[in-house]
């Protein structure tokens, strides 16, 4: 297979090579995503799991369902989630890509609860509540 795009956690060892393009882009300015990653918005892409292979175990996981995120238990790196409602999908935060700026986001979701002094100035989509259909 031919490798899309790379990525990784923080200290490495958990790694992971796209072998198709995502087909899915968005930002999530959902509270759930601003706290599993300690950032104002999070970006994010989706990808089918036959399309990723991964070198390392990702055996740190949280979460209530539908949603279980996971991250790497050695360095504490947030890398995705998993929905329930969404089978055979998986959706990798955008950060833990090697080359984060390749996938930029096409939507925002959740866009009502976007923080107030975070300026996005783009001509995106802006969803009340998720990008993805369930």
């Amino acid at each position: 297979m031919t490798s899309v795009a790379n990525g990784r956690c923080r200290c490495g060892a958990v790694r992971f090579e796209l072998t198709a393009k995502p087909h899915f882009a968005s930002y999530c300015h959902c509270e759930d995503c601003r706290r599993a990653t300690g950032a104002p918005v999070v970006a994010f892409i989706g990808i089918y799991d036959n399309e990723i292979e991964w070198q390392g175990k990702v055996d740190g996981e949280y979460g209530e369902p539908p949603v279980t995120r996971f991250f790497c238990s050695s360095c504490g790196s947030p890398i995705g989630y998993r929905d329930d409602r969404l089978a055979g999908r998986i959706y990798l935060y955008t950060a833990a890509l090697d080359e984060p700026s390749r996938f930029a986001p096409t939507v925002h979701a959740f866009w009502p609860e976007k923080l107030s002094w975070l300026m996005l100035e783009d001509d995106l989509p802006r969803n009340k509540t998720t990008s993805v259909r369930r």
